[in-house]
Parts: structure tokens; sequence; C-alpha cells
């Protein structure tokens, strides 16, 4: 009974940081909506600036890799530790994938002068110096979830391999799998916001 009541816990809490790290993500959609409406031209402009193609490969990155935690769920409720690993493991490899996808579209801009006090930044329009102030900082922030979830994934194949999680208790798991489902969540609403709303 008291493992039941510990499972209850554990899960109420990560639902309670979702609540939370939603109201964060939610901010930052409502203060891009206010100034995308207040700068519009601006922000048509810069939206141009963007690889809508980067974005989709990302989002299907995202969206294949959140089947597989999900799939890794089901796989340890049936005791198949070792397909368990594979789905965990292909879910951090995609992860690595959205990372590299990532850095090479931030190292273009880069490039190209365009990034968070660059001189050319810098003599952009207000409404395009605040597109890509959110953009970086969104991103950015998208990224340290990745990373970080990458992290939990990495414990949870730990704990799945010593049989820590088994059948019987996988809360961990289901937890790091809630956990990216939600930085896949953010990326739906970021890329179609970002990439596609010119």
């Amino acid at each position: 009974m008291e493992e039941h009541r510990d499972d209850i816990g554990s899960r109420m809490g990560m639902w309670i940081f979702i609540f939370t790290e939603l109201l964060l993500f939610g901010g930052l959609f409502l203060v891009y909506a206010i100034y995308r409406n207040k700068y519009s031209a601006d922000f048509h402009t810069a939206a141009h600036e963007l690889n809508a193609f980067l974005g989709a490969l990302n989002t299907v990155i995202l969206l294949v890799s959140s089947a597989t935690a999900a799939m890794s769920i089901t796989a340890i409720q049936k005791g198949n530790k070792k397909l368990a690993l594979w789905l965990v493991g292909i879910t951090i490899f995609m992860a690595f994938l959205f990372l590299v996808n990532k850095y090479f579209e931030w190292g273009h801009k880069i490039h190209l002068g365009i990034y968070p006090g660059s001189e050319l930044l810098l003599k952009m329009e207000q409404g395009e110096l605040l597109f890509f102030g959110l953009y970086y900082f969104m991103t950015g922030l998208h990224v340290f979830h990745i990373i970080v979830g990458m992290i939990i994934l990495t414990v949870v194949m730990v704990k799945i391999n010593s049989e820590s999680i088994n059948s019987h208790n996988f809360v961990l798991l289901e937890n790091g799998a809630l956990y990216w489902h939600l930085v896949d969540l953010i990326w739906i609403f970021l890329f179609p916001l970002l990439y596609l709303i010119t």
C-alpha cells in the first residue's frame, strides 16, 4: 500500500511540474503573440530567415521519439526489458539528432551574423530584433529541456538495465516519458509560431 501511495505521489508531482512548465511557455507564447500583433510586418520579414524544412524535420524527429518513449512503457509492462532498453535508446538518439539539426540551424544564423548582440541584428527594425530575441530564447530554453530529458532517459536506461525499473515498478519510466511528451508538445507549438506563421 505504501508503494502505491509513493507511485501516486510521484505521478502527481510530475503533473504539477508539467503544469508549471506549461505556464512558463504559455507566458512566452503570450508575449510572442502580443509582439507579433504589434510588429506584424517585421515578424513576417524575420520569419523568412528561418529554415522551415529543418523545423519540420525536427518536428518529425520529436514525434517519432515521443512514440518510442510511449512504446517503452508498454514493453516494460509486458516484461520485455530488452525492447524497453532499445526504445528508450532510440528516444535518446532521436533527441541527439534534434540537437544536431539545431546546431546547424543556429550555426547558419550565427554565420550570417544573426545572433543576440550582433551588429547586423542591432541594425534591424525593432520588431525583427524582438523576433530573433524570442526565437533564440524560446528555442534555447527548449534545447535545455531536451538535454535534461536526455539525462533523465539515460538514468531510466540504467535503472531498466539493473531491473530497478521492471514490470511491477515503472513509475520513473512513465514520468520520464511524460516529461519527454512535454518537450514534444512545446515544440509542436514553437514550430508553427516561429517557422510557419509568416
